[in-house]
């Protein structure tokens, strides 16, 4: 879900206006009205001086928790393709129950780690940036 203190109104001209433009079909998830920045300050994303949250991403995993957070000022825009990613490797590890993680760049289908004892300072001989 998208979360901002711009109201529900707000929201619908944005979609309609803009991301319907890039994202066929509009954003395909819920768009929250937090007026008061609740959530934003819950979150430690809300600038109370200038009323508005800041650009925050967070990756909560289905037992509520924080997994993955990033916070960007606004000049900087954020790479959906990244947080996808992350989430698919999340949901990776957690299907595996941590029987095997990702490395860095991972995607679905590439190589992943088998963490134990056998890989403490031996990463580098069963994989390399290059196998991104």
């Amino acid at each position: 879900m998208a979360v901002s203190v711009d109201s529900q109104f707000v929201h619908k001209m944005w979609d309609e206006n803009e991301l319907s433009k890039m994202v066929e079909g509009g954003i395909p998830f819920p768009m929250i009205a937090d007026a008061a920045g609740h959530l934003g300050q819950a979150y430690g994303v809300y600038d109370a001086e200038a009323g508005v949250d800041v650009r925050g991403r967070f990756i909560i995993d289905p037992d509520g928790v924080i997994q993955a957070m990033e916070v960007l000022t606004p000049p900087v825009g954020r790479r959906v393709d990244e947080t996808i990613r992350q989430i698919q490797a999340f949901q990776h590890v957690r299907e595996t129950d941590g029987a095997e993680v990702t490395p860095s760049g991972w995607e679905p289908g590439k190589k992943v780690l088998k963490p134990g004892p056998d890989l403490v300072g031996r990463v580098w001989e069963v994989w390399s940036p290059a196998d991104e």
